[in-house]
């Protein structure tokens, strides 16, 4: 795909209102592209369309729930309706709590399982059916590093990044052929809300337009995994080789201990708003 083939494509940005997904529609739209933005903060995301928009760009903000088939559902629908078949899903939203297992909420665990897992598993099932039915289409997912390790004090988060690596492996697999491409991009830790307060661990602090930039390339040209820094998968697959005993050294060289590391009081109006539901919000 070249540089040009972005200008007109129809592009949907999941938890795009804010940090990574807010600046993975900007880079799309400053590619060319028509990108509509789903937020379950609708005012947010009309907010950020508007700003995009009066930048340059072919921007539309839409209240989007990735837990609800039916929001999400009628969120690609209204995308369709105004520019056509989509080109592209960007799967971004997500939610993290950080903190000791045993000391994480009900409604935490069932918060990530929800939005990062099943939203994910969501949009590929309302997407992907149309798009191998034009033979033409891909949806990218932003995971995280932690599909390929897990972190002390992100255990389940971690879960659901692994789980949405492996549901995306087979469904690459059932797509073989059709003309419907898949990736995964996987970050380190990026300087967002989502990370506030957390450690970096061995890797350096990523940017927004680091992860922004790592979609648009894979769009320009397909990859399944994409991991940011890139030494991140190579490593990851040299240490299973490793006894077990080495493998322990170098993961806890490289992996940050959040349940040491991590400065609570730095998240928590970010995860009382979007993972413990606390003051009745949902996730970005």
């Amino acid at each position: 795909m070249t540089s040009s083939s972005m200008n007109g494509r129809v592009i949907a940005v999941t938890g795009g209102a804010r940090g990574i997904g807010r600046e993975i529609a900007r880079q799309l739209a400053v590619a060319g592209a028509r990108v509509a933005i789903g937020d379950v903060d609708g005012a947010a995301a009309r907010r950020t369309a508007d700003e995009l928009g009066r930048a340059g760009g072919t921007v539309e903000g839409l209240e989007l729930d990735v837990i609800d088939t039916g929001s999400f559902t009628a969120f690609l629908a209204a995308v369709e309706d105004h520019w056509g078949p989509l080109d592209v899903l960007v799967n971004n939203a997500g939610v993290m709590w950080v903190g000791s297992f045993d000391e994480e909420p009900e409604s935490a665990t069932e918060r990530q399982l929800a939005v990062n897992l099943h939203g994910v598993i969501r949009g590929v099932r309302l997407a992907a059916p149309a798009m191998r039915e034009r033979g033409r289409g891909q949806i990218i997912t932003v995971a995280s590093a932690a599909s390929k390790v897990a972190p002390p004090g992100e255990s389940t988060y971690a879960a659901t990044k692994h789980g949405v690596l492996g549901y995306l492996t087979g469904v690459r697999e059932e797509l073989r052929g059709s003309g419907v491409q898949i990736s995964v991009i996987m970050p380190g830790v990026a300087d967002t809300e989502l990370a506030a307060g957390t450690a970096t661990g061995a890797a350096k602090l990523l940017t927004p337009a680091d992860v922004a930039k790592a979609v648009v390339a894979a769009i320009r040209r397909p990859r399944f995994e994409v991991t940011i820094p890139w030494y991140v998968g190579p490593l990851a697959r040299l240490v299973t080789v490793f006894p077990q005993f080495a493998r322990d050294f170098a993961v806890r060289r490289m992996v940050p201990d959040q349940v040491r590391s991590t400065d609570k009081s730095a998240r928590a109006a970010y995860e009382s708003r979007t993972v413990t539901g606390e003051d009745g919000a949902g996730p970005g």
